[in-house]
C-alpha cells in the first residue's frame, strides 16, 4: 500500500514527464479537486478536462519539491517554473512569458489513491509577473 508521500511524489513525477495517464493513475475515480481561487470539481473526467485546459495555456515543471505526510494526508510545496503560452479566460494576455511562483497542494488518500487535491498559489503575484513582461 503506497504512502501519501509516495502517491504525491508519483503524481509530481508524472506531471514533470507530461504523463497525463500517470497523473490520473494515482487519482481516485471520484477525485475532489479544489482549484485555487475557483470551483471544486469532482471526478476523474473533470480532472482530465482541467488538465487538458491547463496544458493548452501553460507549460510547467515543478522544482524544489518537498513532500510532507501525516496519516492518510499529505502536502507538497514546490516552485512552478513555467511559460504562459495562450491567454486563459480573464487573465492577462499571453506572450510566452516565463514565470516562477511558489505553490502547494494538499491531498487526502484512501491507502491506494489520492482522493482530494486542494491547490494554493498567489494568483495576484502571478498576474503581476505576467503583466510586467507584457
Amino acid at each position: 500500500m503506497p504512502t501519501p508521500a509516495q502517491l504525491i511524489q508519483a503524481y509530481v513525477d508524472a506531471f514533470n514527464q507530461d504523463d497525463l495517464e500517470g497523473q490520473l493513475g494515482v487519482l481516485s475515480d471520484d477525485i475532489v479537486h479544489d482549484i485555487n481561487e475557483s470551483e471544486t470539481q469532482v471526478g476523474i473526467d473533470a480532472y482530465r478536462t482541467f488538465k487538458h485546459h491547463m496544458d493548452a495555456h501553460y507549460r510547467e515543471r515543478l522544482i524544489d519539491v518537498v513532500v510532507f505526510e501525516n496519516g492518510s494526508r499529505g502536502a507538497v510545496e514546490f516552485i512552478v517554473e513555467g511559460t504562459y503560452i495562450q491567454k486563459d479566460g480573464d487573465l492577462p494576455d499571453a506572450n510566452n512569458q516565463p514565470y516562477r511562483i511558489r505553490a502547494a497542494f494538499f491531498a487526502d488518500t484512501n491507502g491506494e489513491k489520492i482522493t482530494r487535491i486542494t491547490s494554493y498559489y498567489n494568483l495576484k503575484k502571478w498576474c503581476e509577473v505576467i503583466e510586467s513582461q507584457g
